[in-house]
């Protein structure tokens, strides 16, 4: 089997040969692990394939999540908004919020996912790496309705409006999770193979069950509905075991969750979902040892007797991680 069908079949609630070693990586890791600056692995379209393409081969055994990913860090979707972009060259863009907050976007139309903000310029960059590098994407990416929001309005002012001004955040969720659901179509129409989505999402972690209930499930659970018969990718590394059984019920396969919850609590919460996990991302994967990565991996595989895991990190990879932390993973599976 390879990586990716490994990965698929656990997905989809198979047995695969071993367990998958599957990471999810983008411009927090990339452009410094390639020695980089941050701008020209955005613009240069040779160096970002160059640099995706060679972790096929020096890392065989792993599956890319979402692989080749078109992402400008989390810049996509908010600038649809009007969110203002500030660029780096030695990390991923920062975003400011809409200046006006609330007042002026709780009724604003749904933005073009082929017009507005850097949504467009995914688009046609992933046209292009079918149609002229011959790379088959499976899975493609958007960030949740929460995180959308809190990059458009500021974490502060949307707990806020979710307390003191409930049906105003409800209609702009509403029009957010349309956005998204629309995103990652025009995004898979672009693919000659589609096989995924993955939806990123802390903000959401950050609420009460009740909250969960009242404003997130709605828009979370029409996502995952509307790409129903492709494999369904959460991430969420908020530490946020209080919502795992809400969570469960939501209709996505696979969940990347946080490192600071133990494996085995999220496999006895979750039954039925595979879990993308759990090694430290950071202390561990980029500042600990290979030893200390591969006692953590036969860990997570111990708990959970290897039965619809995916070993990974708990979170993406993180910045400054080496690749012994990851031939660390690789070793796991193959002995």
């Amino acid at each position: 089997m390879t990586p990716w069908d490994r990965f698929a079949t656990v997905a989809r609630g198979g047995v695969a040969d071993r367990v998958p070693v599957a990471l999810i990586v983008d411009s927090p890791w990339l452009p410094g692990y390639a020695g980089i600056d941050t701008l020209d692995y955005f613009l240069r379209e040779e160096l970002f394939f160059k640099i995706n393409r060679d972790l096929l081969e020096r890392f065989p055994d792993v599956a890319w999540i979402p692989g080749f990913w078109i992402e400008y860090g989390m810049a996509a979707e908010p600038t649809a908004f009007g969110a203002r972009v500030l660029w780096h060259h030695d990390r991923p863009p920062s975003i400011e919020p809409v200046r006006g907050g609330l007042a002026s976007l709780a009724d604003i139309e749904p933005p073009d996912p082929r017009e507005h903000g850097l949504m467009p310029l995914v688009l046609q960059r992933y046209a292009q790496l079918e149609a002229r590098l011959g790379v088959r994407a499976k899975i493609v990416a958007a960030r949740g309705p929460f995180a959308v929001a809190n990059w458009v309005l500021g974490a502060t002012d949307l707990m806020l409006a979710l307390a003191m001004e409930p049906d105003a955040i409800a209609r702009f969720l509403d029009t957010v999770t349309t956005t998204i659901i629309a995103f990652l179509r025009a995004q898979l129409d672009t693919l000659r193979e589609p096989a995924g989505i993955l939806l990123l999402d802390d903000l959401v972690g950050m609420i009460s069950p009740e909250m969960f209930e009242r404003f997130a499930r709605p828009h979370f659970a029409r996502i995952f509905a509307e790409f129903n018969g492709l494999i369904r990718v959460f991430h969420n590394d908020t530490p946020c075991p209080h919502l795992f059984k809400p969570f469960s019920t939501l209709g996505f396969d696979v969940f990347n969750f946080s490192h600071e919850t133990d494996i085995a609590f999220a496999q006895n919460a979750m039954p039925g979902i595979a879990l993308m996990g759990n090694v430290p991302p950071f202390t561990l994967m980029a500042e600990g040892t290979a030893d200390q990565v591969e006692q953590f991996a036969r860990e997570c595989i111990r708990k959970t007797g290897g039965r619809g895991l995916i070993l990974s990190a708990g979170g993406g990879v993180s910045p400054g991680t080496p690749a012994r932390a990851i031939d660390a993973l690789c070793a796991v599976i193959g002995k």
